[in-house]
């Protein structure tokens, strides 16, 4: 499951260098997230201007967007499109349907496995819970694989049909206490986690998210194959429909027909930060592939060519035990030093952001990647 590859030139130099690049930018964003940076940002600018940009780095509470919203989006979104890319290459080599089938299903299975135990061990006991990031994936990665095949505007009409399964979900299932399609706590989403996990998530997260989020990573494969092909106006392409991706979403949300909400992964919120996440990978291909601006990236491709193990790593060790040992030396010391606590805490973020960033080197420098 841990890879060691020795990179040949030819090899490199068909990777899509913008793909891992955002990849490595979401990555460095979570994995200041995960050391408390955004927390204390977040009170060192109490009443004042800044403090709206930090919210920013926050999932908006209902109905809305925010940045933070659109991080979990791309990361299906990017999936999509490496899928794209891995896929061609199997096809290329002659490799059968089947083999490449089995093999997404290990890799499925693996980050279903993952999913589950990041959130599996909690101070009372074992939970089985299905809202991370990864058990998300595990079902879109295989929905895309199974239409990967088919042609673009039957893609299209697939992820249509996923949009529109999950609104009549909402709509017109009518289980009862679970019949207010977008309020929090008595939607359909909230009663298939009762179903599934005897739960419902204080936050509002629904496990069946991964339905529309699908369609991030179906479009991520489509998109994937566009920047594969022949074709000389690929960014103009990209650009119509990231227009029409954003002016249905916030249309939806305007005219009261479907709210944008995050949380449970609506068609709107869907449409809108799909289009953002294109626009993104389009400035990002423009800038890095096209202009050939390739300096200075480091920083991202360590984490991002790294991705699940940075993730399962702060995620897990991080969180549970790396963070609060880091945090009692540099707090200790700055304790000593009279640093204030406010300055002390952002500097002990920054300090176990380097760490983690470093471990990420020592593995990038020796060409050690985790897949699965």
């Amino acid at each position: 499951m841990i890879a060691e590859k020795r990179l040949s030139s030819t090899h490199e130099n068909q990777r899509l260098l913008s793909l891992d690049f955002m990849r490595g930018f979401i990555m460095v964003l979570l994995a200041l997230e995960s050391t408390g940076l955004y927390e204390h940002l977040d009170e060192a600018t109490q009443d004042m201007f800044l403090n709206g940009l930090v919210q920013q780095f926050f999932h908006h509470p209902w109905n809305g967007l925010r940045f933070w919203d659109l991080i979990q989006p791309g990361f299906m979104f990017m999936a999509g499109t490496a899928m794209a890319y891995s896929l061609t290459r199997q096809q290329q080599y002659g490799v059968a349907w089947w083999t490449s089938f089995k093999k997404i299903l290990r890799r499925c299975a693996w980050l279903f496995f993952f999913g589950v135990l990041d959130y599996a061990v909690r101070p009372k006991g074992l939970s089985f819970e299905l809202w991370d990031v990864l058990t998300q994936l595990s079902f879109t990665l295989l929905v895309a694989f199974l239409l990967f095949r088919l042609p673009v505007m039957q893609q299209v009409i697939a992820c249509v049909l996923l949009l529109m399964l999950t609104e009549v979900l909402y709509r017109f299932t009518n289980v009862p206490g679970f019949d207010q399609p977008f309020t929090d706590q008595h939607n359909f989403g909230n009663y298939m986690d009762l179903v599934l996990m005897n739960k419902i998530n204080n936050g509002g997260w629904v496990a069946i998210n991964c339905l529309p989020t699908a369609v991030h990573t179906i479009a991520g494969s489509l998109v994937g194959k566009l920047l594969m092909s022949d074709k000389k106006n690929k960014i103009q392409l990209m650009l119509l429909w990231v227009a029409a991706l954003l002016i249905a979403g916030y249309a939806l949300d305007l005219i009261y027909i479907t709210p944008i909400i995050k949380r449970i992964a609506t068609t709107s919120f869907t449409l809108v930060s799909l289009g953002w996440c294109l626009t993104c990978l389009s400035f990002c291909y423009w800038w890095i592939d096209v202009r050939d601006h390739k300096k200075h990236l480091l920083l991202f491709l360590v984490l991002g060519m790294n991705s699940l193990f940075i993730y399962l790593f702060f995620e897990i060790v991080g969180a549970r035990w790396f963070n609060g040992y880091v945090a009692a030396v540099t707090n200790g010391l700055m304790l000593k030093a009279g640093i204030p606590v406010l300055v002390s805490g952002i500097i002990t973020s920054l300090c176990i952001f380097a760490l983690e960033w470093r471990l990420c080197y020592f593995l990038f420098r020796r060409k050690i990647f985790l897949k699965v």
